[in-house]
């Protein structure tokens, strides 16, 4: 019976410890979303743009699924730059991009930034980093798209369909047939999407177009190799750059020459520079279709409605924005200009406007004397 009694007390403290602890955890969640919700708002209205209830949805499910991800790492809040996670959240606002939709419409990861000017110590800090996932970019065509009524499902053909794209013949267009089997890859996304005027356009997305894109993915990743040339690209010497810089045109090279999807994920030498989501078996497919799926939407004209959201768009699109903006950041202030005083600069103007009069009046005098004449009497006889 005393056993029984201290079991149950026991019991009662293990729940008395951890009762205060989930309490405060919840606590600490809501009061972020609460204040990162209130803060997303208030920039978004600053700039004219209204904050309806679904931006508000939007912002409190991206909280959720950043204060997950970050908690799971043993961070917190803290350690995430403000600024940077406003700025997500400004994004997932603005493009009301929702993290609880199946599939998911964007993603979020932890990603380390080496804050610190060209020349001086690594200063790294913790970023949030967001990417259109899933339905992302289905979802911006059909809110965004210009002059776009409905975004049809997309089809699959594979290789073992039978497929034709179809005729067009002035304004007229003869729509693509196709005849799943379900047999072989998925070789081309055909998206079929209705306009406001009725008519229907199809857009197609092939296989071959990936390669672009797998591209791009590499040289991303090579960014920051070194080779074991140094210990980072930040600290690195001229010469070392140089070599670095070679070993990345060559590994390039490689990818160029072998032109053609399926030997560059299958090639040793190129497979530690890729992520596993493209050379995994389970999940190489699926990246393929999706990056053939996103060639298709990005190319869609969008008409946003508001200069911000049309931003942050391109912000999280356009891949060659983000490289130079981070080679801006990278490489600003690396030069230092010497600061001349105030008095000193004065007195440099008034010198070398001095020595300038000087001058001129010199010239001056000398065009003002008479210049010689020869005596040319001697040519008169």
């Amino acid at each position: 019976m005393a056993t029984k009694q201290g079991e149950q007390r026991q019991e009662v403290t293990t729940q008395t410890q951890t009762k205060p602890s989930a309490m405060a955890f919840r606590s600490e969640i809501a009061t972020v979303t609460n204040a990162c919700v209130e803060s997303t708002r208030q920039m978004l209205e600053e700039r004219g743009v209204t904050f309806d209830e679904y931006s508000k949805q939007c912002v409190i499910a991206a909280m959720g699924s950043i204060y997950s991800l970050i908690h799971n790492q043993g961070l917190t809040p803290n350690d995430i730059n403000p600024a940077n996670l406003q700025s997500t959240l400004l994004t997932v606002a603005a493009l009301k991009l929702n993290t609880n939709a199946v599939p998911r419409e964007c993603y979020f990861q932890v990603r380390s930034v080496n804050t610190a000017k060209k020349g001086q110590k690594a200063a790294w800090e913790k970023q949030i980093e967001m990417g259109l996932e899933g339905d992302g970019n289905d979802v911006l065509t059909a809110k965004f798209g210009r002059g776009i009524k409905i975004v049809h499902p997309y089809w699959l053909v594979r290789s073992g369909d039978s497929f034709s794209y179809g005729k067009r013949k002035g304004i007229e267009v003869e729509p693509p047939e196709w005849e799943p089997t379900g047999k072989g890859e998925v070789v081309r996304v055909v998206y079929p999407i209705e306009y406001a005027d009725g008519h229907i356009e199809f857009h197609f997305g092939e296989r071959d177009d990936v390669l672009k894109n797998l591209y791009a993915h590499l040289s991303n990743n090579l960014m920051n190799e070194t080779f074991g040339v140094c210990e980072n690209r930040y600290e690195a010497t001229p010469a070392q750059k140089k070599q670095i810089s070679e070993k990345k045109k060559e590994i390039m090279d490689k990818a160029k020459e072998l032109n053609d999807l399926d030997k560059i994920l299958d090639c040793p030498e190129l497979q530690p520079y890729l992520s596993p989501a493209w050379t995994e078996p389970q999940s190489r497919e699926s990246m393929i279709i999706r990056k053939m799926r996103n060639n298709v939407m990005k190319k869609i004209p969008k008409d946003f409605g508001n200069p911000v959201a049309a931003q942050e768009y391109r912000q999280l699109d356009d891949v060659v924005y983000q490289q130079v903006i981070e080679e801006i950041s990278e490489n600003a202030n690396a030069q230092e200009f010497p600061i001349v005083p105030e008095r000193e600069y004065q007195q440099g103007i008034e010198q070398k406007e001095v020595h300038k009069t000087v001058a001129d009046v010199t010239a001056g005098q000398k065009q003002k004397e008479p210049v010689p004449v020869a005596d040319k009497s001697w040519m008169e006889d």
